[in-house]
């Protein structure tokens, strides 16, 4: 069953962050995930919410969470986490 990684992220500070984001993709692609949402437009219908969205869809939760512990990962996480404020979550599918 497939499984998500959902990030809601307001960006702190763009140009480092934007060198985190630059290598995400490839990390995830090595487990076999796929960037559904990365940024883009947004329109709020309700509620608040931050300026960024990401969503990479996985084959499974296993490879997901593979990827997230991942040294790949490791590596530039501290650049996202220096450089925005987020909320990550692993959600099956259905």
């Amino acid at each position: 069953m497939s499984a998500y990684i959902i990030a809601r992220i307001t960006v702190t500070n763009p140009l480092d962050y934007q060198s985190y984001a630059s290598q995400t993709v490839a990390t995830a692609e090595k487990f076999g995930g796929r960037f559904l949402v990365k940024g883009g437009a947004q329109q709020v219908l309700e509620g608040n919410c931050p300026d960024r969205h990401v969503i990479i869809e996985f084959p499974d939760r296993a490879r997901a969470l593979e990827w997230y512990g991942s040294d790949a990962y490791r590596r530039i996480l501290p650049l996202a986490l220096n450089s925005s404020e987020r909320d990550i979550v692993l959600v099956d599918g259905i």
